[in-house]
């Protein structure tokens, strides 16, 4: 990676590592995935900090400048899913990354407790009807895998779907669970084949540190609003939560559509590492301006000539 066209300070001596090939990151087959391998405390050789925040800045303008030529060409579209624990950071991640994009190409979409239409429809639905649309990038704060997180930690709300052959906890099994995960994989292989790139973010964050944000968020005026008593009813549920997200990461990491565990201990890390990952992808993208035929040029010749001669 180069900063040569860029006007904000580099340590040349430093060579930012690739984090989108980064094995202690990226899973694209989940065949063998285990939660425990990877460090939430991990920093991938960072010199340090005030070095992470000047090279989240170049990727940002660089980010910036692609969204625009993304826009313009309108044939492809970013689909960036957030998922993690209470507490773990995508709020502030999903704010310091997009910071400077142009909001026209961007949308945001936060996903809470489903709406009585959302659950008369198919559990893809309501984020199926909020996908980015051509030229766009889509950001999901939580997202549809939601379904195979608090669903599974929390079978009962399953009942409130009203499936067919589904009338009681029991009722849902391993079975059940496998041909969500099939959904959702079946899913993402036609929105990549059809444009919509995907990036699937886990934010990685440990029990101590998940501890040290909340009662920060307590003991915080500014923060308060944001603790619910229900954070630390599913805190005490962390274990489920966590084999919940071992299993959902084993059976949907695909090589094109893969999971990045982002280590999250460390907040600077953890916004670099995402706003590296979208940088590297509109950078193998590519998207170009729109190229225009002669008649087109001609019609623009036209215009400027009328224009001129006002």
């Amino acid at each position: 990676m180069t900063y040569s066209d860029t006007t904000v300070q580099f340590n040349y001596n430093y060579t930012m590592p690739n984090f989108r090939k980064d094995p202690k990151i990226t899973v694209t087959d989940g065949s063998s995935f285990s939660l425990k391998d990877f460090d939430t405390t991990y920093t991938a050789g960072m010199p340090d900090e005030a070095q992470a925040k000047t090279d989240l800045l170049h990727d940002i303008e660089k980010n910036a400048k692609r969204q625009e030529r993304l826009y313009a060409e309108s044939k492809r579209s970013i689909l960036i899913i957030f998922q993690a624990i209470d507490a773990a950071g995508k709020d502030s991640t999903i704010k310091h990354v997009m910071t400077g994009q142009n909001p026209s190409g961007i949308s945001v979409t936060n996903f809470k407790k489903p709406s009585n239409l959302e659950l008369a429809h198919d559990f893809l639905w309501r984020t199926t009807i909020a996908l980015p649309s051509r030229g766009m990038m889509g950001i999901f704060n939580r997202s549809y895998y939601e379904e195979v997180l608090v669903c599974k930690v929390h079978p009962e709300l399953i009942l409130g779907q009203k499936l067919p052959n589904i009338n009681f906890v029991k009722d849902i099994d391993d079975d059940f669970w496998e041909k969500r995960y099939e959904s959702i994989t079946d899913f993402e292989k036609h929105l990549h084949r059809n444009g919509t790139i995907i990036l699937k973010f886990f934010l990685h964050v440990s029990k101590e540190e998940q501890k040290k944000r909340l009662l920060e968020r307590i003991n915080d005026p500014e923060k308060k609003w944001k603790f619910k008593s229900a954070d630390l009813l599913e805190r005490d549920r962390w274990k489920d939560y966590m084999l919940a997200y071992e299993q959902m990461i084993t059976a949907t990491a695909t090589e094109k559509a893969p999971w990045f565990i982002i280590p999250a201990d460390n907040k600077w890390f953890m916004q670099l590492a995402v706003g590296d990952i979208i940088h590297d992808t509109l950078k193998s993208l590519d998207p170009i301006f729109p190229v225009f035929d002669k008649t087109k040029s001609a019609e623009f010749a036209a215009a400027k000539k009328k224009l001129l001669e006002e």
